[in-house]
């Protein structure tokens, strides 16, 4: 190629140039380019200098030179390009013509090489250090690859903080920060270490200012940065980097194995310009943390995504249901979506789509069968769906009680006991991939003779060989009980194989076959059978749910009367979060696809904007209907029901975040209203998307016989669940939208999903996009929250605000907030306004939370993910809370939490300052026993559940 090497211009009449790193341009040289790509081929395949690499490899080194001409010669280049963007040309033409390993040489060159100009570069330092007569810290040395040391240089440090824009924000000390990072440092400590170093200093002092939360998302950005693209925020040609370099992630992603080879079939220079690097900058600390521990692929620990890649990689991936003219504009368009904050997918379709392997499901529901071999096929079940991060619910009611006959062996059964201690260990075994904690959830009806048994399960006493500590467990119950209940009547309990039907019978039908159940028991010709006042099992149940936050407390009527797919099976239980209500059965594993509206973002000019909550949830729609096509199925039943019933499940975060925009307070009517008002919004343009996607794709596959094929909305089947139950359903029924248009458009076409709203607790991704989680009410003002990514303050920002406003916000609001353990209830001088707009969950009667539930439960086909709160639990208490969600219709409820036992860090406060006894010992010291209905039931005073978020949830 000697030809090559002579030449220094490219095409006829073109003049053009190199920008160097200092900042000249030279005129580009053919041979230089030519020559570095020859070096590394050498390099890679052990040649001698001068030795001929072959005809083959020459031409594509010509090409490559050629692809670096024409990008010189674009309008965008205006005839000139930096050293890096023609080493950028160079690596993609490798990489496009499959010499990845060379590309790999071509790589490591070019790091080796920015090593030692920043070794140049601290070197310099010093000796200007040297001419100021400034120390550098001589004490320290930064090893920057293994036995290569330079001097640690506090200046260079001060000069990478002032490059970031965050630290210039008001409430930043960047000197106080150097200093503690300088008094913990050690000799031979990495870049990385340092780095590390800087985030965990700004990180805690974020209680101090929110604006250290900027300033550590900024600093750990830069970290992203470093490993992804090699460059700074402060680089002038950042965002062409970003951009440019979006390509070489494909294919170094795909390269390792960690990519779908079909993300090369978009259009990825069109991808790449619809990048949008500032919205990086929407992230707080918290989010980009979160995403980078868990979220950001990686490849031997170094991260090969920005935060903006991983959005485009969660749209393309979702896009490739589209038709293929139309994949890229659809990938862009979810990006938008996701990228603004608006809308985001559920954990587990962020952590694998667009990869080699696209789980993208939250939720698996199975019923098990009273079979041995079906039992351990549903335990083998449950690890391949836990592996790729599903979350659980089995259903367990069928599965004969303890003392049944065997009729294979002639001997008797153990009961279901033994089964769960078993599922309980494979979900630790199998963690969700080692990406999370795996979880599963037990459903069992009250009827099972095994059900008091199945209560004692969380308990920390008692034989440990039928113990699941780290397994949830529900409670399905009937109409039928609540109401033996309310009349202070019996109960009876009957064993699964002499009462088979009780388990797929609901509503009026449960009622006449349970009756004749227990009349063929008092008449003698039941084997296996107990009764007792439902009273007292009731009191069990509540005891054991305040002792352990377990079981849960589900309805099964509601859940069946009201679903739309009552013509094609029966709802055994719900999933792991109580929010999922779909039918399961032998050959039938329940699936959903989950994801959420931030409904704080579409509040707009003191409203909720619903020109703007269309638009979003039109495309939300439509990304989840993806999922199902483009799901990874890790078992034939899963397959099964989702490509029959396509359901889907939307919800809500930020509805707390919605409120305080709103200036309303949570405990109140106007919360009420706004729960109906928000959700009925959110369910009509909902079920509007399904109808038009199945005009463009045609309607699921049951659909026929359906509710929505009846001619019945989720509004309708208020009126059905009444008239079974034979009770007044509490609940205000009004409607303020034109769903006459819903009706007309369902009627026309069809529904695209069997199911399309569930509000699920969204643990995870509200942490992503930093608002409040799900519907929950603010859980405290300031507390220190635990995850898998460490332990970290969090404050209310909207109150920081507020009070600064009012001018209250100073160091000893901040000692009065942890003193008493992030509430403003007893802090005198804040105005009572403001306490009550910023109670706290623990501050507010769980009526108020109930009420708002039960009016967003009229518009939802699937059900919520609603926990209950009680600073001070009674009996009386916790036993009219769960009557008053039956009583409203309620399908589900999730955790009871009562206050723990440990508190916001009050290390640094002075107590002696405070002259009150804070609510937090009042309660513990107050709740020392539980009362339900007559006589006392002694359990400890505090739950053991300390923290709102669920890690195993969204």
């Amino acid at each position: 190629m000697s030809d090559t090497r002579s030449e220094k211009a490219g095409p006829v009449g073109a003049v053009l140039k190199v920008r160097k790193r200092d900042g000249r341009e030279v005129d580009m040289d053919r041979s230089r380019i030519a020559s570095a790509i020859e070096k590394a081929f050498h390099a890679e395949l052990n040649l001698a200098d001068g030795q001929p690499l072959g005809a083959e490899i020459d031409q594509d080194i010509l090409a490559i030179i050629e692809q670096v001409y024409a990008s010189a010669s674009s309008k965008a280049s205006k005839g000139c390009l930096s050293v890096e963007q023609i080493q950028d040309v160079v690596e993609i033409g490798l990489m496009r013509r499959e010499h990845f390993h060379v590309a790999r040489r071509y790589i490591l060159y070019r790091t080796e090489h920015a090593r030692l100009r920043a070794v140049r570069h601290v070197d310099a330092d010093l000796d200007e250090l040297a001419v100021e007569n400034r120390e550098a810290t001589p004490r320290m040395r930064l090893q920057i690859e293994p036995g290569v040391y330079v001097a640690f240089s506090e200046a260079r440090l001060q000069s990478f903080l002032d490059s970031i824009p965050e630290s210039r924000l008001p409430g930043i000390e960047t000197e106080e920060v150097i200093a503690e990072v300088i008094r913990g440092s050690f000799d031979g400590m990495t870049p990385g270490d340092i780095a590390r170093a800087l985030v965990l200093s700004a990180r805690s002092r974020i209680e101090r200012s929110l604006d250290y939360d900027r300033f550590a998302a900024a600093l750990q950005l830069a970290i992203v940065y470093r490993q992804t693209l090699d460059v700074t925020q402060s680089d002038e040609h950042f965002e062409t980097t970003y951009r440019d370099r979006f390509e070489h992630y494909v294919i170094e992603g795909v390269r390792c194995g960690r990519l779908s080879e079909q993300l090369r079939s978009f259009d990825l220079e069109r991808i790449a310009a619809a990048l949008l690097p500032e919205r990086d900058k929407l992230f707080r600390y918290l989010g980009v943390q979160t995403i980078y521990d868990r979220y950001l692929l990686h490849v031997e620990g170094r991260r090969i995504e920005t935060p903006q890649y991983f959005w485009m990689r969660v749209a393309m991936g979702l896009a490739l249901r589209e038709e293929e003219d139309q994949r890229t504009a659809r990938a862009i368009e979810f990006y938008q979506l996701l990228s603004s904050f608006r809308f985001t997918s559920a954990t587990p379709t962020l952590f694998n789509s667009g990869t080699r392997h696209p789980q993208l499901s939250s939720c698996y529901l199975t019923t098990v069968q009273d079979d041995l071999a079906h039992i351990f096929k549903s335990i083998g079940d449950n690890a391949m769906l836990s592996k790729w991060a599903g979350g659980l619910g089995n259903d367990w009611t069928s599965v004969r009680a303890t003392g049944s006959l065997i009729k294979g062996t002639n001997g008797t059964s153990q009961g279901v006991i033994p089964f769960l201690k078993i599922v309980n260990d494979a979900a630790v075994a199998v963690n969700q991939g080692g990406k999370r904690k795996g979880a599963v959830c037990a459903y069992m009806e009250p009827w099972h003779l095994d059900f008091e048994e199945f209560l004692d399960l969380r308990k920390n006493t008692g034989d440990d060989r039928r113990r699941t500590h780290d397994m949830h467990t529900a409670a399905w119950i009937p109409d039928l009980f609540m109401q033996r209940l309310r009349d202070g009547g019996m109960w009876t309990m009957f064993s699964p194989d002499e009462a088979s039907d009780l388990h797929d019978a609901y509503g009026q039908r449960f009622r006449e076959r349970y009756e004749y159940y227990e009349e063929l028991a008092a008449a003698g010709k039941m084997k296996q059978h107990r009764q007792l006042p439902a009273i007292e099992l009731w009191r069990k149940l509540l005891t054991r749910t305040f002792e352990t936050g377990h079981p849960w407390v589900t309805f099964k009527d509601p859940s069946n009367i009201r679903s739309p797919q009552d013509h094609a099976g029966v709802v055994h239980s719900s999933n792991l979060c109580t929010e999922i209500l779909l039918n399961t059965s032998a050959d039938e594993t329940a699936v959903c696809n989950l994801g959420s509206v931030n409904l704080a973002a579409h509040v707009v000019d003191g409203r909720l904007d619903h020109a703007l909550l269309q638009a979003t949830i039109s495309t939300a729609m439509r990304m989840l209907d993806n999922v199902i096509d483009i799901n990874y199925y890790p078992t034939p039943e899963a397959r099964n029901a989702n490509q029959r019933h396509r359901p889907v499940g939307l919800g809500m975060m930020g509805y707390q975040d919605a409120l305080h925009q709103l200036g309303i307070a949570v405990a109140s009517d106007e919360a009420v209203e706004f729960a109906d008002r928000s959700m009925e919004a959110i369910s009509y343009f909902a079920l509007l998307a399904s109808t038009e996607l199945a005009a463009e794709r045609g309607h699921y596959e049951s659909y026929r016989g359906s509710k929505w094929d009846r001619g019945l909305l989720p509004i309708d089947t208020i009126e059905l669940l009444q008239q079974q139950r034979g009770d007044t359903i509490d609940v205000d029924r009004s409607e303020t939208m034109d769903w006459q248009l819903v009706r007309d458009a369902v009627a026309a076409h069809g529904m695209r999903n069997s199911n399309c709203l569930a509000i699920a607790p969204t643990a995870t991704i509200s942490t992503i996009i930093g608002v409040t989680q799900s519907i929950e009410p603010t859980y405290k003002l300031l507390y220190a929250k635990s995850n898998l990514s460490g332990e970290f303050t969090q404050i209310n920002e909207p109150l920081v605000n507020v009070l600064r406003e009012h001018g209250l916000w100073d160091a000893q609001m901040l000692d009065d907030l942890k003193y008493h353990d992030g509430s403003l209830a007893d802090i005198q001088r804040v105005p009572e306004p403001i306490r009550r707009l910023f109670a706290t969950a623990f501050e507010i009667e769980p009526q108020w939370l109930i009420e708002a539930a039960s009016r967003r439960q009229k518009w939802i086909d699937q059900g919520q993910s609603l926990n209950l709160y009680l600073a001070k639990p009674s009996g009386k208490a916790i036993d009219s809370m769960y009557k008053l969600a039956w009583q409203r219709g309620l399908k589900t409820t999730y955790y009871l939490r009562s206050l723990a036992a440990t508190q916001v860090e009050k290390s640094t406060v002075d107590v002696n300052r405070h002259g009150i006894q804070p609510r937090w010992m009042k309660s513990a010291s107050e709740s020392s026993e539980i009362r339900i209905d007559r006589g006392p039931q002694p359990v400890p005073s505090a739950c053991s559940i300390e923290d709102p978020d669920c890690e195993a949830c969204q």
